[in-house]
């Protein structure tokens, strides 16, 4: 498998990810979803702003015109569950185009990310692998807090298995995903 072909299917596993969360968190009501919880984040709300603002700053600086601290302006963009789950759709999208167009070249090159101090270089593959390392390690915090509330955890490990087509068909068909997209 080519580098580019991993990094876009992780950008579809990713979003595949965030998928079954947010469908889950989606069954809670809006004190469940808002409610101070044990983690790093002090709750599920504040916890899925956090992966889609920290989204917003790399996604933005991959599509080289970074926002730079206006990710995190308010902290807390989206209090409303409804619009957060928009715009977290909204920004695997804008991933998995990405990296769908990624080749040999664009993989090399620089993306520059303003931080308080200095402005971060890194090559577009780090910063991707980064990303993703990200939003695995927020949305289990999120799993866990689940496992606190009336809605169980959803299965998030799952990574396109080939012969388990069947147990993804139906997340597939909601995010207008097919096998072809990823594999071909």
């Amino acid at each position: 498998m080519s580098p580019q072909r991993y990094l876009l299917a992780q950008a579809y596993n990713n979003a595949w990810a965030n998928h079954r969360l947010l469908k889950a968190c989606g069954r809670l009501s809006p004190e469940e979803v808002a409610a101070k919880r044990v983690s790093f984040f002090p709750s599920i709300i504040h916890t899925l702003n956090h992966i889609l603002t920290v989204d917003w700053l790399y996604i933005s600086a991959l599509e080289g015109n970074c926002i730079g601290a206006a990710a995190f302006d308010p902290e807390i963009p989206f209090p409303f569950f409804a619009d957060l789950e928009r715009e977290q759709r909204a920004a695997d999208r804008r991933l998995i185009d990405h990296c769908r167009g990624l080749d040999t070249e664009t993989l090399t090159q620089e993306v520059r990310i303003p931080r308080q101090t200095h402005v971060q270089v890194e090559n577009t593959d780090r910063v991707l692998l980064h990303l993703f390392q990200h939003q695995i390690h927020h949305r289990g915090q999120v799993h866990a807090m689940l496992s606190g509330t009336s809605v169980p955890p959803p299965q998030l490990d799952e990574f396109f298995a080939a012969d388990e087509e069947q147990l993804r068909k139906q997340d597939f068909a909601e995010l207008g995903f097919t096998e072809a997209m990823i594999w071909s």
